[in-house]
């Protein structure tokens, strides 16, 4: 999970909180850890994050390939 090396770009790790400061902490761990940090806002998203890791297991447990992530793109 330090330094993910993908061609297309830094991943995306989802986060939310109650807590602002606590969440500029996490931002910054996640950019030194080497992600692209997403706030989703308060603890209640929590419950639309969750599910994702749902979604991330499905093509590691298909094909048992763990190195892949979600990125979330802007236009």
């Amino acid at each position: 999970m330090v330094n993910p090396v993908y061609e297309r770009g830094r991943p995306s790790m989802f986060y939310c909180g109650n807590d602002s400061e606590a969440k500029a902490v996490v931002a910054r761990i996640l950019e030194q850890f080497g992600w692209e940090p997403a706030d989703m806002g308060s603890a209640a998203a929590a419950r639309a994050i969750e599910p994702l890791c749902q979604l991330w297991c499905i093509p590691g447990f298909r094909q048992n390939h763990w190195t892949h992530a979600f990125a979330l793109l802007w236009s």
